[in-house]
This record gives C-alpha cells, sequence and structure tokens, in this order.
C-alpha cells in the first residue's frame, strides 16, 4: 500500500496499519486510511484497494465471532505468571511498565489497552512473566488467560472495584493480590483507615503509587511470594554458586535439584553439600533426598 504524495494523516494511519497487532486495529487504521486517501482519478485505484481489504477484514472478523474464535496473541505460560487486571483508567499499564520489561502505550482515554502485553519483571535472579490484559468492563477482556494464571494481580484507585472485580473471578483458582493504587493523592491519615480498611476485610493487599514508587519494592516481593516457590542456588566444587537461581517447589528435593539441570544428571552425582537454610552447618554433606529450602546452595561432585 506504498503510496507517493499522500498526507501526513494518511502516512500515520499507514503507519498504525503497519504497526497493528490486531485485526481491530487494523480495521480502525484503514478507516482512517479510506478517509485521508485523496478523492481523485489517480488515486482511484488505491481507495479501491483499500476499500477492498477493508471489507475482507471486516467479513474475516464477523465470520470468527460466529465461529467462537478470537483473534488472540498466543501466550506460553512461564514458570511464574501473574496477570494485572482492572477498570480503565487505574494505571494498569504504568505498573506494567515499572515492574517489567515491556513498554505498553498509556494515555489517558477509555481501553487504550485492546490486546495482552507481556512483560517480565526480574527478581532476586528470578524471571516472573506479567500479562496486562484489557480493562475488565471492556469488550477486549480475556477471562482465559486469568483462569489459568498463578496469581492475579488486582489493580484498583476506590473500594467498589474490588467487589466489582472479585464477581468476575469465580473461576480463577490463582491467588490474588489487590494493589490499590494512586496513594499520592491521600494523606497520611487516609493511608492508614485505607490499609485498615482493607486489612479488616481479611484482603491480601498492599497500597502504592506508581507516581512517587511508594511501595513498589514490596509490591515485588509479594508477587514473589504469592507463587510459593523457592530458589535454589548451585555451585560446582571452589567456584562461586550460580548467579540465577533453580526455582521449584517447597520441600523440593537435592535430586529433583539435579534433574532440573539435566535429566538423569542425579545418577551421575557421587557427593552432595549445603549451604543455607536446611543445613545443619556450612558445607553439610546430604543425601540426594534431602529437603530444601529457600536460599540454599547446592554443590555436586560427579562420579
Amino acid at each position: 500500500m506504498a503510496s507517493t504524495n499522500q498526507s501526513p494523516a494518511y502516512q500515520k494511519a499507514q503507519g498504525k496499519f503497519l504497526l497493528a497487532l490486531t485485526d481491530k486495529e487494523r480495521i480502525g487504521a484503514l478507516e482512517e486510511m479510506i478517509k485521508e486517501c485523496p478523492k481523485h482519478k489517480s488515486s482511484e485505484n488505491m481507495l479501491a484497494n483499500l476499500k477492498t481489504r477493508y471489507k475482507k477484514l471486516k467479513e474475516k472478523v464477523e465470520k470468527s465471532k460466529k465461529s467462537g474464535k478470537s483473534n488472540k496473541i498466543g501466550i506460553k505460560k512461564e514458570d511464574m505468571q501473574a496477570v494485572l487486571i482492572g477498570f480503565t483508567n487505574t494505571g494498569k499499564s504504568s505498573l506494567l511498565s515499572i515492574l517489567t520489561n515491556a513498554h505498553p502505550r498509556i494515555s489517558n482515554p477509555e481501553f487504550t489497552t485492546t490486546y495482552p502485553i507481556i512483560g517480565m519483571m526480574g527478581y532476586m535472579g528470578t524471571n516472573i512473566q506479567i500479562i496486562e490484559i484489557p480493562a475488565i468492563e471492556s469488550e477486549s477482556y480475556d477471562k482465559g488467560i486469568v483462569n489459568t494464571a498463578d496469581t492475579i494481580l488486582i489493580l484498583v484507585t476506590k473500594l467498589e472495584q474490588i467487589t466489582k472485580i472479585q464477581e468476575k473471578l469465580t473461576k480463577t483458582p490463582g491467588k490474588k493480590l489487590i494493589i490499590f493504587s494512586k496513594i499520592d493523592l491521600l494523606t497520611e491519615n487516609e493511608k492508614r483507615k485505607m490499609a485498615a480498611t482493607l486489612e479488616s476485610k481479611k484482603y491480601n493487599f498492599i497500597l502504592i503509587s506508581t507516581k512517587t514508587r511508594e511501595g513498589i519494592d514490596e509490591l515485588k516481593n509479594k508477587i514473589f511470594e504469592s507463587f510459593d516457590k523457592i530458589r535454589i542456588y548451585t555451585k560446582e566444587p571452589g567456584k562461586e554458586k550460580s548467579k540465577k537461581p533453580i526455582v521449584l517447589k517447597p520441600d523440593s528435593t537435592i535430586k529433583e535439584v539435579a534433574e532440573k539441570i539435566l535429566k538423569g544428571f542425579s545418577n551421575k552425582v557421587k557427593e552432595t553439600k549445603i549451604w543455607g537454610p536446611s543445613s545443619k552447618f556450612s558445607g553439610q554433606k546430604v543425601g540426594l533426598n534431602h529437603k530444601l529450602k529457600d536460599m540454599d546452595v547446592v554443590e555436586f561432585k560427579t562420579k
């Protein structure tokens, strides 16, 4: 659809079309391109092509709606996955950009996010997948991702939003964390009252501000703790421990660590030493069935 002598408005719409990730965004861009396309004889073919493409795309979307299929982006689930949900304009995109390496569009209009945005949050050597999905009241809200996530991060700016969101979370086994945002707009006394109210309702919660970054470090820790995982570092004799830990379930054994490194590796282990919370003393020799604790360091000596 490249063309010459087009207006800046047309070129901008064309750029939106080329960068679009969903059919809905492509349709919107095509509408702008048709509107901005010159209406003279030399551009008749171009306009006809745009209208044809627009018609085919609309038909495709309507067909997928009738068949029950949706234009979703495939998401590979990582070892630790959290989904960020909430109403429009609560600051989901701002929070995602602070917590992860993602760069979502951030603006005031309603329903800016129209498809899932994936980011990775690094914490203590681990990687946690955080997915922001469209606002809970929008047509693009994806309950499928919410129902399979390990942790649901519920972002709110008003107390009444919590009840409304929970009504939509009847089939979600994931652990829930209430994140009350925009506390930079509250006085210290109002913050204390808010915390007391949330505590009285026995919510797992945290108060934060994406503007002042208050509560962000504590939030990262709460997110990690919600997965109920332990971090195990490994080392070779005479060398430093690994920079990145192996993430496992609580009470995992030495054998499970070895098998996570390489299938069959436990059969080659001659001796194991440990340092950390599960050891009686530094460098304790243990067997393959020894149960580990968070932040243990395991040294393997092979046959």
